[in-house]
C-alpha cells in the first residue's frame, strides 16, 4: 500500500508534518480512492507514477516524486488580505499600499453603518478610488433592512460581494448588539442571518469572532452560521471579552476547520513573519486565506515576506529593512499623506489621520521614540514633515 498526497495548491511536502497541510489518499498499484474526487484525469497519471517512483502528488495540478527535497517543491499558497480597519484603511491608505506594495487578493473597507451612505463612505467605494483592486465593503448593522438598504446602494456601485462585520470588539459597537455584540443574541442572528441571504443579490462573507464569553459558545455559533450560504467564514479565533489581549483560541478555530460548511480565513495576531510561521502549521488545507491588519499598519511589507515564506518553503529570517528600504517607505507615506491633504480640509483633520497611522508604523520600524513625539506634538503639515523627513534619513 503506498500513501498518496494530493492538494490542489502550491505545497511543501514534508511527511513528518504533512498531516496538517494536505489531503491523503490511500492507493495501492491497481486501485485508489481519493478522499474527494478531483481532477480525475490528472489521477490516472498519478497511479503510473506511483507504480514507478512510490510515493508521488499533486502540486498546482501536476505529479511531483515527493521524495524530493523540501526546497524543490513550494508551500501551499494562501490567500492574503487586508482587514478592515476603522479610520486607518480607508481608501487613501489600500491605494497607496497597492501602488508601493505587491497587491493583495482582497481589501475590505471599514465598515459602513448608516443605511444611507454619507460622503465619506461613498468616496470610500468609489470605484474610481479602488482601480485594480478587488475591493469588499464590509457593513455593521443588527438590522437586516439596513443591510439590504446599504448592499442595494453598493450593487448600484458594481459591488457583487459584501462582508458583515461579527467582529468589532469595540464597545460603543457592542453595547448596542452589533459587531461581535450581535453574537450574544443567537435567535435574533439567526433571524437576520435568515432575512438577508433570501433576500441579497450578492455574496455574503462573514468576519466573526467565537463568542461573547466562553469558548464553549463557538461550536452552537458554527452550527447556526452552517445554516447559511456564507461565500467564506473570516475567523479571529478570540472572544469579545478578550478584546486583542492573550492568545488566540486555537481550539476553536480547528473546529471550525473540522466542522465549518463554508470556506475559511484566519485572522488574529500574524504581527511578524515569525508569528506567521508560528501559526501556520494550525491553518492546514482547510483554510483558504490569512487577513492581515495591525502587523500590515507596522509593516506595509508583511504580505510580501509571508508569500517570500510560502513560495520559498523554508523558514529564513528577513531584515525588514531589506524588504521595506527608506526610499520605499517613504513614498508610501508621501502618498498616503497627499491623498489625505487632497481629501481633507486644514492640517488638524490631516494630522489627525497621519498621527493615528504612526501608532503602528512608528512601532513596527522602531522610530526614535523622539521623533514620534515630535510627530505627536506637530501642530502643521509643515511641522510634521520636517519630523517625518527625520525619521526616514534616521531609519535609512
Amino acid at each position: 500500500m503506498l500513501i498518496f498526497l494530493y492538494y490542489s495548491s502550491r505545497v511543501m511536502l514534508d511527511l513528518d508534518k504533512f498531516h496538517a497541510c494536505i489531503e491523503i489518499c490511500q492507493i495501492s498499484r491497481t486501485k485508489w480512492t481519493p478522499v474527494n474526487e478531483q481532477n480525475k484525469a490528472a489521477s490516472k497519471l498519478s497511479l503510473r507514477l506511483a507504480a514507478t517512483h512510490g510515493t508521488c502528488g499533486f502540486v498546482n495540478g501536476r505529479p511531483v516524486n515527493l521524495n524530493k527535497s523540501k526546497k524543490e517543491i513550494n508551500f501551499m499558497k494562501y490567500k492574503i488580505s487586508m482587514a478592515p480597519m476603522e479610520g486607518l484603511t480607508g481608501y487613501v491608505y489600500r491605494r497607496a499600499h497597492h501602488a508601493y506594495f505587491a497587491p493583495l487578493d482582497t481589501y475590505y473597507t471599514p465598515f459602513i453603518s448608516n443605511k444611507k451612505l454619507g460622503s465619506r463612505e461613498r468616496h470610500d467605494v468609489l470605484p474610481e478610488h479602488n482601480e485594480g483592486m478587488h475591493v469588499i465593503p464590509q457593513i455593521l448593522t443588527n438590522r437586516a433592512d439596513d443591510f439590504l438598504e446599504i448592499e442595494k446602494q453598493l450593487y448600484e456601485y458594481g459591488y457583487r460581494e459584501v462582508n458583515l462585520n461579527l467582529g468589532c470588539p469595540s464597545g460603543t459597537v457592542t453595547a448596542k448588539g452589533r459587531g461581535a455584540g450581535f453574537l450574544a443574541y443567537p435567535e435574533e442572528l439567526s433571524k437576520f442571518l435568515d432575512q438577508i441571504y433570501s433576500k441579497t443579490r450578492m455574496k455574503i462573507s462573514v468576519k466573526t469572532r467565537i463568542g461573547i464569553s466562553s469558548e464553549e459558545e463557538w461550536p452552537q455559533l458554527l452550527t447556526l452560521f452552517n445554516k447559511f450560504p456564507i461565500d467564506h467564514l473570516i475567523i479571529h479565533p478570540r472572544l469579545l471579552q478578550d478584546f486583542y489581549k492573550g492568545y488566540p483560541h486555537m481550539d476553536a478555530y480547528q473546529y471550525a476547520k473540522e466542522h465549518s460548511l463554508s470556506p475559511i480565513f484566519y485572522n488574529g495576531d500574524i504581527h511578524f513573519v515569525d508569528k506567521w510561521n508560528e501559526i501556520k502549521g494550525g491553518l492546514g488545507i482547510q483554510t483558504k486565506g490569512v487577513m492581515l491588519g495591525r502587523g500590515l499598519l507596522m509593516n506595509p511589507a508583511l504580505a510580501e515576506e509571508i508569500n517570500h515564506e510560502m513560495e520559498e518553503g523554508v523558514s529564513e529570517k528577513r531584515n525588514v529593512e531589506k524588504t521595506l528600504s527608506s526610499e520605499r517607505l517613504k513614498k508610501f507615506h508621501d502618498a498616503i499623506l497627499d491623498g489625505y491633504c487632497e481629501e481633507m480640509s486644514g492640517d488638524r483633520n490631516v494630522l489627525f489621520k497621519m498621527k493615528e497611522l504612526w501608532v503602528y508604523l512608528g512601532n513596527g520600524i522602531q522610530a526614535s521614540p523622539k521623533l514620534l513625539k515630535q510627530i505627536k506634538k506637530s501642530n502643521s503639515v509643515r511641522e510634521y514633515k520636517i519630523a517625518s523627513d527625520a525619521i526616514f534619513r534616521e531609519y535609512n
